[in-house]
C-alpha cells in the first residue's frame, strides 16, 4: 500500500507534538517566518503570494536588479499584507541586514546557484525554482550547501504534489500499466517568432550588468528581460532545461534508477530565425538500465494532429498511460484479440481529471504546505535540492550532449562523464569576474 507522502508527514508531527508544552505550540501557531524573495518578477510573486496566503510568512525584504519591477511587486506585497518590506538591489546586503529565516529564489538559471548557496550559508531555508542551475557542478555545489548547514531546500517541481500526479504514480507502481518499458517526455507548442527587436541600452532603473551576474554580458535586448531569457543558451537551457525538468522528473519519481547510462541528443534551429539561441527543434534519448527514456520538443505544429501537446507516456505490457498538465491523466489498455470472434476488445480507457489553482494552473500551495511543515520538522521536503538536482542534470546532460554532438556515458554515483575529459569540462562554466564559480 502506498501512503501519501504529505499524509505521513502530517501524522508523524501530529504524533511528536503529543509531548510539546502549551506554552511551545502557543508559540509556534503564532509563529511566522521572516521571508525575502529574490526576483521579484511574475513568478517569484505567484510563489510569494502562496508565501502569504499560508499566514505563516511575512514578507520583510525584496530584491532585484530591476527597481520598475520591484517597485510594482513591493507595492502589491504591502497592498496584499500592509506591511512595506525593504527593497534591495543586491542579494548579499539582503542576507546581511535582514537575516531572513526563508528565501524564496526565483532568479533567472543563471543567478540560481550563487544566490542559494548564500542563503543556506545565511542560516535560511530556501524555496527554489527549477531548474536548479545552469550547470551541473552548481547543483552538486547547491546540494553540498543545503546538508553542510542543515538546510531545507525545496526545488518548485509543483507537479511532485499535484493529486492527478500522485494517483498516477500511484497507478504506475501498483502495475496498472504493467512492466513499462519505455517512457516519451515531450512539449510542443506553437511559439514561433520572426521578430527580433534590436539591442538597445537598458531601460532606467535596470543594472544589466549585475543582472547578467555571472554569465557572459552581452548587449541589452528585451528580448531577454523581462521575461524571455530562458532561450538564451548564456542564461538558461532552452525548452529542455524550462519544460524538460518537470517531465524527466516524472521519470525519476516512478522509477528505483536514479540516473541513465547513456544519454545522445539531437536537435537544431529548423524553423526560428528570431535572434534567441536555444533548439527549436530536440530529442535526447535517455538509456536507463530497465528502460528507455526520451524528450522532444519542438516550437511548431501544436494542434490537432497529436491528442496531447505536453507530458509524458509509460508505455507498458498492459497498455499506455499519459500524465498531462491541464488534462489530467489517462490510461488507454492494450486491446485484446479474441480469436472465437476475430475481433480486437477494446478495454476500458481509465481518466481522471486536474486539481489545479485557476490563478495559474499550478500547485504552489500544496509544495508551499509540505516546505513550511519539513521546516517545522526539519526533514527533508518532497522536492529536496538532491531530487531536483537529479532531475536537472537530466536536463543538463541533453544539452551537454547537443553541444558535443555525440553520446555520454554518465555515471551518476560520481557525477562524472566515463573516459570523456572534453565533455567534463562542460559540467563547469567559467564565470565572469569577480563572480566565483561554487566549489562542491
Amino acid at each position: 500500500m502506498l501512503i501519501n507522502r504529505r499524509t505521513f508527514l502530517k501524522n508523524s508531527v501530529a504524533a511528536s507534538m503529543t509531548f510539546v508544552a502549551p506554552h511551545i505550540l502557543a508559540e509556534d501557531k503564532n509563529k511566522k517566518y521572516r521571508t525575502a524573495l529574490i526576483g521579484s518578477g511574475w513568478w517569484g510573486m505567484n510563489i510569494a503570494r502562496e508565501a502569504i496566503k499560508s499566514g505563516k510568512c511575512k514578507i520583510v525584504a525584496m530584491c532585484d536588479v530591476d527597481r520598475n519591477i520591484l517597485d510594482k511587486a513591493a507595492e502589491e506585497v504591502e497592498q496584499l499584507t500592509g506591511d512595506k518590506p525593504t527593497k534591495y538591489k543586491d542579494y548579499r546586503e539582503l542576507l546581511d541586514k535582514e537575516k531572513p529565516e526563508i528565501v524564496i529564489n526565483a532568479t533567472p538559471d543563471h543567478w540560481h546557484a550563487l544566490i542559494t548557496i548564500a542563503a543556506c550559508k545565511a542560516g535560511a531555508d530556501v524555496y527554489h525554482e527549477k531548474p536548479i542551475g545552469h550547470t551541473i557542478n552548481e547543483g552538486k555545489a547547491m546540494v553540498k550547501a543545503a546538508r553542510d548547514n542543515g538546510r531545507v531546500v525545496q526545488v518548485g517541481t509543483h507537479r511532485r504534489v499535484s493529486p492527478h500526479h500522485i494517483s498516477a504514480m500511484k497507478f504506475l507502481k501498483e502495475d496498472g500499466a504493467g512492466t513499462i518499458g519505455m517512457v516519451r517526455t515531450f512539449a510542443h507548442y506553437s511559439r514561433y517568432r520572426s521578430r527580433s527587436p534590436a539591442d538597445s541600452d537598458p531601460p532606467e532603473g535596470l543594472d544589466w550588468d549585475f543582472w547578467c551576474g555571472p554569465a557572459p554580458l552581452r548587449p541589452y535586448n528585451r528580448r531577454i528581460h523581462p521575461g524571455g531569457f530562458r532561450q538564451f543558451l548564456d542564461y538558461a537551457n532552452g525548452q529542455l532545461g524550462d519544460w524538460g525538468i518537470h517531465w524527466l522528473d516524472q521519470v525519476l519519481w516512478w522509477t528505483e534508477e536514479k540516473f541513465p547510462k547513456t544519454v545522445y541528443s539531437t536537435g537544431a534551429r529548423h524553423v526560428k530565425e528570431d535572434n534567441t539561441d536555444s533548439p527549436d527543434t530536440q530529442v535526447v534519448t535517455y538509456e536507463f538500465e530497465s528502460f528507455t527514456a526520451t524528450w522532444e520538443h519542438r516550437f511548431y505544429a501544436a494542434n490537432e494532429a497529436e491528442k496531447h501537446h505536453v507530458g509524458c507516456y509509460f508505455y507498458g505490457t498492459k497498455g499506455t498511460l499519459h500524465i498531462g498538465w491541464q488534462d489530467g491523466w489517462t490510461f488507454y489498455p492494450v486491446d485484446r484479440w479474441d480469436r472465437r470472434r476475430r475481433v480486437a476488445e477494446k478495454g476500458k480507457i481509465i481518466h481522471e481529471e486536474p486539481q489545479l489553482h485557476t490563478k495559474s494552473d499550478h500547485n504552489i500551495p500544496e509544495l508551499w504546505a509540505d516546505f513550511l511543515s519539513c521546516i517545522k520538522s526539519r526533514s527533508k521536503p518532497v522536492c529536496d535540492i538532491e531530487i531536483g538536482h537529479r532531475s536537472t542534470n537530466m536536463s543538463l546532460l541533453g544539452m551537454l550532449s547537443l553541444k558535443l554532438g555525440r553520446s555520454v556515458k554518465w555515471d551518476g554515483e560520481k557525477e562524472i562523464i566515463i573516459a570523456d575529459p572534453q565533455a567534463n569540462k562542460l559540467l563547469s562554466r567559467e564565470y565572469r569576474k569577480p563572480w566565483v564559480y561554487p566549489e562542491a
